[in-house]
């Protein structure tokens, strides 16, 4: 699957074939040349839509926001055993049990960006996970197309 036909590029995706700016003219050149010139890719061609944006809110607020809630909730529930003595309740146990949450939240919030469907036309699934691996694909090629211009 090729990301440079046009029918795999997202709308808010800059176009491939900029070229980088040359280092020895960037800093000869006076500022007012620098503020006349334009970039070639406008801030709205690559800004996210916001169909598309709040997809990503939502699936983070699900996906962030239930694992969040029960790291919470477990302070309570073991508030409640203590004070009830029902059993002996370490505190360690506690404390692993939340940040076990906290922890689900903080990987949720990564998940919820990258399981929603970046198409504007296209909701996805509930899970996404067809959309996790598109999109997470997509960034670890953008990531090694970085790293060879570097």
């Amino acid at each position: 699957m090729s990301s440079e036909s046009p029918r795999d590029r997202l709308p808010f995706e800059p176009a491939k074939n900029r070229k980088k700016p040359d280092k020895n003219s960037s800093t000869t050149a006076p500022a007012a040349e620098k503020a006349d010139k334009k970039s070639p890719v406008s801030r709205e061609e690559t800004a996210i839509p916001e169909v598309v944006s709040k997809r990503m809110a939502s699936r983070m607020a699900i996906f962030c926001g239930i694992p969040s809630f029960l790291g919470m909730f477990t302070f309570i529930v073991s508030y409640w055993i203590v004070t009830n003595k029902l059993f002996e309740l370490p505190n360690v146990a506690v404390v692993l049990v939340s940040m076990g949450f906290f922890g689900l939240g903080v990987l949720g919030l990564t998940y919820g960006v990258i399981s929603a469907s970046w198409d504007e036309e296209i909701p996805g699934s509930k899970l996404g996970w067809s959309e996790f691996t598109t999109n997470f694909g997509r960034m670890t090629e953008a990531w090694r197309s970085a790293r060879k211009k570097t």
